[in-house]
C-alpha cells in the first residue's frame, strides 16, 4: 500500500496544468486533484476487498472477475488522465481523441463491470454504511437514478455530451482553459458510465431487454461514427487553436483532424460492435442450453 501510495503521488507530481500550451508536450503526471481521486478511489476499493473478501465465500470468483473489471478500467483511466496521453491531447487533436475513446468506450464499461459502489461503501466504517445505505433508498434519489439510467435518458445524455463538446467554440475553450477541460472529461466519462451501466448493468443483464440494449449500441456507433466522418472528411480546419502543433507528429493541421476523426470513426465503432456481438451471445444462449440438455436423452 504504501508503494502504491507513493507511485500515486509521483502522478501528481506532473504539470499543474495538464493542458499547458507551452509545456513539454510527453509529460507524465496530472493535476493534483485528478491524482488524489484516482488515489482515493483505488486505495478505497482495495479497503473495500480486504474487509468483503473473507465474508465473500460463495461468491469469491465474481468477487475476482469484478476486481479484474475494475482494475483495468482503472488502469485506462490513468493512462487517459496521468500519461503523456493528456499532454499530448493539447497539440494534436487525434492524441486527443484516443483519449476520449480510451474514457468513453474502454475505461467506462470495464468500471460498469467491475461494479464498485458495494465494495467503496464496505471501505467505510461499520457505523458509515448503514447510513450509506438507507442514502441510497432515498425516494428522490432513487428517482434521479432510475430517470438517468434508464437506456434512452442515458443514450440521450451521452449524445448531447459528445456532440455538444465538439462544437468548435467549446471545444477549443477547452484547448485553454483547465477548468472547462476537466468538465469537458468529466462530461465524456459520466455520461458513458451512465450508457454503458444501462447497456451492460441493470437494464443490460435483463434477458429481455438485451434486444433494446443492441439497438442502443448500434445508433451509437452510428452517431459516433457520423461526427468522426464529418472530421474526416472535412477540407476546413474545426479547431484552428491547434495552430502548427501537430507539425511535433508530422502531421499537417488538417492530417491531424483527419487522423483523429478516423480514430473515432473506425476503432471507436468497432468497440460498439464488439459489444454488441457479446450482448447478442449472451441473450441467444440460454435458448440453446435445453437442446444441449435434452441431446444425450435422446440419443440414449
Amino acid at each position: 500500500m504504501r508503494h502504491l501510495i507513493a507511485l500515486l503521488l509521483w502522478m501528481a507530481a506532473g504539470p499543474a496544468l495538464a493542458h499547458d500550451i507551452n509545456g513539454n508536450y510527453l509529460s507524465w503526471g496530472a493535476e493534483p486533484w485528478v491524482a488524489a481521486c484516482l488515489a482515493l478511489s483505488l486505495i478505497w476499493y482495495l479497503q473495500g476487498m480486504l474487509r468483503l473478501w473473507p465474508r465473500a465465500r460463495q461468491s469469491r470468483p465474481a468477487l475476482l472477475r469484478q476486481f479484474g473489471c475494475f482494475g483495468a478500467g482503472w488502469a485506462m483511466l490513468a493512462l487517459a488522465l496521468a500519461s503523456p496521453l493528456d499532454s499530448a491531447g493539447s497539440y494534436a487533436f487525434w492524441a486527443h481523441m484516443v483519449q476520449h475513446e480510451v474514457l468513453m468506450i474502454v475505461a467506462a464499461p470495464l468500471l460498469v463491470l467491475g461494479r464498485p459502489f458495494g465494495v467503496w461503501i464496505w471501505a467505510l466504517p461499520g457505523r458509515w454504511r448503514g447510513g450509506v445505505g438507507k442514502a441510497t433508498r432515498w425516494r428522490w434519489l432513487a428517482w434521479c437514478w432510475d430517470m438517468i439510467t434508464r437506456p434512452m435518458h442515458a443514450w440521450l445524455i451521452h449524445f448531447a455530451a459528445l456532440w455538444v463538446w465538439h462544437v468548435p467554440a467549446l471545444f477549443q475553450a477547452g484547448l485553454v482553459d483547465n477548468g472547462i477541460h476537466a468538465l469537458q472529461h468529466a462530461s465524456f466519462l459520466f455520461s458513458a458510465l451512465l450508457f454503458w451501466w444501462a447497456v451492460l448493468g441493470q437494464h443490460g443483464g435483463i434477458h429481455h431487454s438485451r434486444g433494446a440494449s443492441i439497438v442502443y449500441l448500434f445508433t451509437t456507433m452510428m452517431h459516433t461514427g457520423a461526427l468522426g466522418a464529418l472530421f474526416t472528411m472535412s477540407e476546413t480546419i474545426w479547431y484552428p487553436l491547434y495552430g502548427n502543433r501537430p507539425s511535433l507528429f508530422g502531421l499537417s493541421a488538417l492530417e491531424d483532424q483527419q487522423l483523429g476523426g478516423l480514430i473515432m470513426w473506425i476503432p471507436g465503432g468497432l468497440a460498439y460492435v464488439i459489444a454488441g456481438l457479446v450482448l447478442g451471445a449472451r441473450w441467444l444462449i440460454p435458448a440453446n442450453r435445453p437442446a444441449q440438455a435434452r441431446a444425450p436423452s435422446r440419443g440414449a
